[in-house]
């Protein structure tokens, strides 16, 4: 096997993949654009914070220490309306729905940020902020609104490759007199936004701008220049073109040395949206498959690629199944049956005896790195994954009988390799029993099985084995079979699953 590359992404600013270099050896301040909470976490969302979550989990595993901030924006005109729609506070709703996505995001298997900064928090970084910039001349106040003036950059559009002419043009066609009265170009974009019912500032009541929240709050926890700036490819304009214009126009520093965005997600070849009837929360596939599934799914393309998710549906128009999501489940099931039967090789059967183990399990935390080393290539991983399973069941089998025997230092490299899939991917981690029951009785639920009728024909089948009636134990066999229900004997007793 060659050696791993050097750690190289792809730098949406050059356009190219580059070697990842942190201002100190050994630390990186990385900073992920949050959720507007103001519903729950959908499909894009899903895809999104897995990536990055793969991103901060290969970095610490090679040995970088990474303060992680991802920001929850709790202040916006969505929440405001969808508040008053609901009859609530927008306090109250911004804080339930946060706490929806923390609970959704930890059941696909991502980790806490380090820092989860709030803009209702930050108001006086943003005020702050927003005055440095008017200071600079690179703001301006108009009738109770604060714009960014985009002329006063030279380097405007250098993120998204965009000219101010270009940007001028398709502007004016988009704002209304009022705006356009309003603002010294057509591209400038708003710091402060005035209006009643808001926060008390300089320039009368009202609200931040969308951009500004992101710049006040990354340079607060991490500093006037950040290591690396990650988001959905949708972010790229205008969100984080305006982002380098604030931060750099308040500090006169380069604000990110690297910025890298996922792919977006469609459904059945469209984009995502709740008017075509495609739109899918992340709850609600969980109610399908394992969450660990809707992880695993997100990986099988390279993050910087689109994501297509096909669903089925009925004559009524009902979503009758997700083949991919189904797919991605069958490949969580195998992997912790694999991680079952590697926990379940009886310690007689481990000898100490010098063997080299297979190349699936000595080489797999190698080929781990050199696939996430060369920009996150996700399916690369997954490619080292299904060889590291396989390799597995071999050793699991060469332990069955009764003179089966294998070397210990095979288990202990299979269980290390393990330990790095969870370590860097986020698969595998949870207890292997507790999830094959969970996919079990969920796929059972779903045919009107029910666990006490399966069991009941189980010991029905037991009764009739004992009694020598075996057509009878073949007949219940069959009768299970028919419902989709598949009946393994053991030596510790009869266990049954419901294969998808």
């Amino acid at each position: 096997m060659s050696e791993p590359t050097p750690l190289r992404f792809y730098d949406t600013l050059t356009g190219d993949k580059v070697p990842f270099a942190g201002p100190e050896s050994g630390k990186a301040g990385i900073y992920v654009c949050g959720p507007t909470v103001y519903d729950y976490a959908h499909l894009g969302h899903a895809r999104c914070y897995v990536v990055w979550d793969v991103l901060i989990r290969h970095l610490r595993a090679s040995g970088i220490a990474v303060n992680y901030v991802r920001n929850i924006t709790d202040i916006d005109d969505k929440i405001l309306k969808r508040a008053g729609e609901k009859g609530v506070t927008p306090a109250a709703l911004a804080e339930e729905f946060t706490e929806h996505f923390q609970e959704d995001m930890r059941r696909l298997g991502n980790l806490d940020p380090d820092v989860e900064p709030k803009v209702s928090e930050h108001l006086g970084e943003i005020i702050a902020m927003v005055e440095t910039l008017i200071a600079k001349g690179h703001a301006y106040a108009s009738d109770g609104d604060v714009y960014y003036a985009v002329e006063s950059f030279p380097e405007y559009g250098k993120l998204s490759h965009r000219t101010l002419d270009a940007l001028k043009s398709g502007a004016s066609e988009r704002l209304d007199v009022a705006q356009t009265s309003r603002k010294r170009h057509p591209a400038d974009f708003a710091l402060w936004k005035g209006g009643a019912g808001g926060w008390e500032s300089p320039w009368g009541t009202g609200r931040p701008g969308w951009h500004i929240e992101c710049s006040a709050m990354s340079t607060k926890h991490i500093g006037d220049t950040l290591d690396l700036h990650a988001g959905g490819l949708d972010l790229v304009f205008p969100h984080h073109e305006n982002e380098i214009a604030q931060s750099e126009g308040a500090t006169g520093k380069t604000y990110c040395r690297h910025w890298m965005h996922n792919g977006f997600v469609q459904v059945n070849g469209e984009k995502m949206g709740k008017s075509l009837g495609n739109f899918f929360t992340a709850r609600v596939l969980f109610e399908r498959v394992e969450p660990e599934a809707v992880r695993l799914w997100t990986m099988t393309v390279h993050y910087r690629a689109p994501l297509n998710l096909d669903f089925d549906v009925d004559d009524e128009g009902k979503v009758t199944r997700f083949p991919q999501l189904e797919e991605a489940e069958r490949r969580v099931e195998y992997l912790y049956e694999t991680k079952r039967r590697l926990a379940a090789i009886p310690p007689k059967r481990i000898v100490d005896r010098q063997e080299p183990p297979p190349e699936g399990i000595a080489g797999f935390h190698a080929a781990l790195r050199q696939a996430l080393d060369d920009d996150l290539n996700m399916p690369q991983a997954l490619a080292a994954m299904a060889e590291l399973l396989k390799a597995t069941n071999e050793l699991t089998e060469k332990a069955k009988g009764k003179k089966g025997k294998v070397a210990r230092g095979l288990v202990d490299a299979a269980h290390e390799a393990f330990a790095a899939l969870e370590a860097e991917l986020g698969l595998g981690g949870e207890d292997a029993s507790a999830v094959l029951l969970r996919i079990r009785d969920r796929r059972a639920a779903a045919r009107g099985i029910t666990a006490a009728d399966v069991e009941a024909a189980i010991q029905a089948r037991v009764d009739a084995r004992a009694a020598k009636d075996f057509e009878r134990a073949d007949a219940i066999r069959a009768e299970l079979a028919g419902t989709g229900v598949e009946l393994h004997d053991t030596p510790e007793g009869t266990t049954w699953s419901v294969p998808a």
